[in-house]
């Protein structure tokens, strides 16, 4: 993979370039019906409380149910909550056939539990929890709202015993302003519950963290990488990540990277950003202007029927549009099995707030965002709407189209910030898209690592070695010398936390800006000094000032 500067008719823009290996590894299943990701997990089950790190369609959902299932049957857990962020991610975790691929159960959850689906009943979905704990039925699921509300009028108390699955657990913040993330906190003191949390983004929270270094040092770790995913399908081979500037209005330039025919995801701005018209509705209909003639709506689906220049007719689904009931008509033809299983079924999806995480569809190519995104999380969850593994899909992109910085608009610092976070998410996702490196001591004692390829000549016992495993993308390096973390909790943060470091670093505004325009800073400076500064106080419980001749530096406790 590479991190390179691409030239179109809006100048030189960063773009990550990647490529994988497509070993098919990722999709195959164990004599459980047990991906790879899932098996990882499941060696996990055990633990009170567990953190998922794993990209999306890496299968999250089903792994928390075998995990749930377990502590159900064998470890003493009366009941299992699962917690989704919105009432469509509740789909993830309808019936599930378990047994028939191999596991010793299936997953089924009673139709009046599922409150993303059902009405709710005694007086409203809150109340419906309490039904729930106080009945024989073992599994529910709910939304983040709905749970949160249920504590506030119930108590952490009442949930002893049971199984808190949080997915999408980066909508957790240790800020005492999240109601979630308190209450979190709150069962973490109680110690009397299991706490499965489940993430797609390698950014969690962004610039405010999840949870507290103390409360976050409880829960064991499972990572399952972009890398150990995508170099594991069979089809999709390569990944594109772009930024593109444009000046004017956006709709007028948008063909130059709207590419008719790609499946593509089009995320149009916020109407409170610089980027919107501040029409949304005008704002798509001159898309479909742009792209050809309109012919009308298909009547059983509600898209938009659209023929371009070359006589091409276009199926676009407009999730943008205000009146209810044409959208959910739109909705409701998404959520059917044709989405995934007929290729052209749709060609567009036009979407504002909507098919970002959860939303599956596997054949998009193109995942297409107008204006910056400040938040890392969101990135993450809108790139992977275009990575899942579909047949006859080989690559796959992402494009953010940003406004282009005019020194004579009021705007402009804003422009050059959004400029520069841009530079800063290419930085970050070269990150996650990479391999890992994994640093070791070389010692006398050195062995070569079972299942890591170390070249031609094999593994050299005087000499240093690089070592790669195919199977999950990572490279194992020796350094002679190397002084390696003496504290667990060190170990902990080099081996799990280094991504939310760095992409505090990357998003740390005096160091992009030092790095970029400053020429008499030396990087090494901004690397010990600024990177310095930002572990401390990411990790503040755990460091000691010490003075010496070149100044404080900060230890970490042992």
């Amino acid at each position: 993979m590479l991190l390179e500067s691409q030239n179109n008719e809006f100048g030189a823009v960063p773009s990550v370039y990647v490529t994988y290996a497509r070993t098919g590894g990722s999709k195959s299943s164990n004599e459980l019906g047990m991906r790879p990701m899932q098996e990882r997990a499941y060696a996990h089950r055990g633990e009170q409380y567990l953190l998922i790190k794993s990209p999306p369609a890496s299968g999250k959902s089903r792994a928390l149910m075998f995990i749930a299932l377990d502590k159900l049957e064998n470890q003493g857990i009366k009941k299992a909550i699962i917690v989704v962020p919105e009432k469509a991610i509740g789909a993830s975790f309808s019936d599930e056939p378990l047994s028939k691929y191999g596991f010793w159960t299936d997953w089924t959850v009673e139709p009046k539990w599922n409150l993303c689906n059902a009405p709710g009943e005694d007086g409203g979905k809150v109340n419906s929890v309490r039904s729930f704990l106080d009945s024989e039925s073992k599994i529910l699921v709910c939304t983040h709202a709905t749970f949160r509300f249920a504590i506030d009028r119930f108590g952490v108390n009442l949930f002893d015993d049971c199984l808190i699955a949080v997915d999408e657990f980066h909508h957790v913040s240790a800020n005492p302003d999240n109601k979630l993330g308190s209450h979190l906190g709150e069962f973490i003191n109680r110690d009397k519950s299991h706490i499965v949390a489940m993430t797609g983004s390698y950014f969690r929270g962004d610039a405010e963290a999840v949870l507290t270094p103390e409360d976050e040092a409880k829960f064991e770790t499972v990572s399952y990488t972009y890398y150990e995913q995508l170099n594991g399908y069979d089809h999709l081979k390569t990944l594109n990540i772009g930024y593109y500037f444009y000046t004017g209005s956006y709709v007028d330039e948008i063909l130059s990277v709207l590419n008719p025919d790609e499946k593509t995801i089009v995320h149009i701005p916020s109407v409170n950003s610089r980027e919107s018209t501040k029409d949304k509705i005008k704002e798509v209909e001159h898309i479909i202007d742009e792209l050809g003639k309109w012919q009308g709506t298909d009547p059983d689906t509600g898209f938009h029927l659209v023929e371009t220049s070359t006589g091409k007719l276009l199926r676009i689904a407009d999730l943008v549009d205000d009146d209810s009931t044409k959208r959910e008509q739109v909705v409701s033809a998404l959520k059917s099995e044709d989405t995934n299983n007929d290729r052209d079924f749709v060609d567009i999806i036009i979407a504002l707030g909507m098919a970002k995480e959860g939303f599956d569809w596997i054949w998009c190519e193109h995942a297409l965002t107008v204006g910056y995104r400040s938040s890392l999380t969101e990135i993450i969850q809108i790139i992977g709407r275009a990575t899942r593994d579909a047949e006859g899909k080989v690559k796959a992109k992402f494009t953010n189209l940003i406004a282009e910085p005019d020194a004579s608009e009021d705007a402009v610092t804003d422009a050059v910030n959004d400029t520069l976070k841009a530079i800063s998410a290419s930085l970050l996702m070269e990150q996650v898209l990479a391999p890992k490196f994994n640093f070791t001591l070389k010692t006398p004692q050195s062995q070569p690592v079972d299942g890591y390829d170390y070249g031609d000549g094999g593994y050299d016992k005087d000499g240093s070695n690089v070592g790669f495993d195919p199977n999950t993308g990572q490279f194992q390096i020796e350094i002679k010398g190397l002084v390696e973390p003496k504290s667990e909790e060190a170990q902990r943060i080099c081996q799990q936390d280094l991504n939310e470091v760095i992409t505090a670093f990357v998003q740390d505004k005096p160091t992009i800006e030092n790095g970029l325009f400053n020429e008499e800073m030396a990087p090494e400076e901004i690397t010990q000094v600024r990177m310095g500064k930002i572990v401390k106080d990411k990790y503040p419980v755990k460091w000691t000032p010490i003075t010496g001749q070149e100044g404080v530096k900060f230890k970490l406790r042992t």
